[in-house]
């Protein structure tokens, strides 16, 4: 699986964040559509697979969960983990939101 620096996500791509609710809600990047690891599996129709599918969490382990599913489960070749996820998001001053 692919993965880049949250510098690297293009603006208006495709920003599924992996967290649960309640992280979710606390902060995350602006644009992210919240699809819960936990939901994953039953949820993934809510995704375009005809468009990259950056993948975000926390830190970036949960997230890498999810691209490998898409990959070896759905068969998908557009997943792209985004490394340092939500806090490295923060960090680098991108834009972000909460509540």
């Amino acid at each position: 699986m692919k993965e880049v620096e949250v510098q690297q996500v293009p603006e208006g791509a495709q920003l599924i964040d992996v967290r649960e609710p309640d992280e979710f809600a606390a902060q995350r990047a602006v644009g992210a559509v919240n699809v819960p690891l936990s939901e994953f599996i039953s949820r993934v129709g809510e995704i375009d697979p005809d468009q990259d599918v950056y993948l975000i969490c926390k830190s970036g382990g949960r997230s890498a969960q999810a691209g490998e599913y898409l990959e070896n489960a759905m068969g998908w070749d557009n997943a792209i983990n985004v490394v340092g996820g939500t806090t490295a998001w923060v960090e680098a001053g991108l834009p972000s939101e909460q509540g």
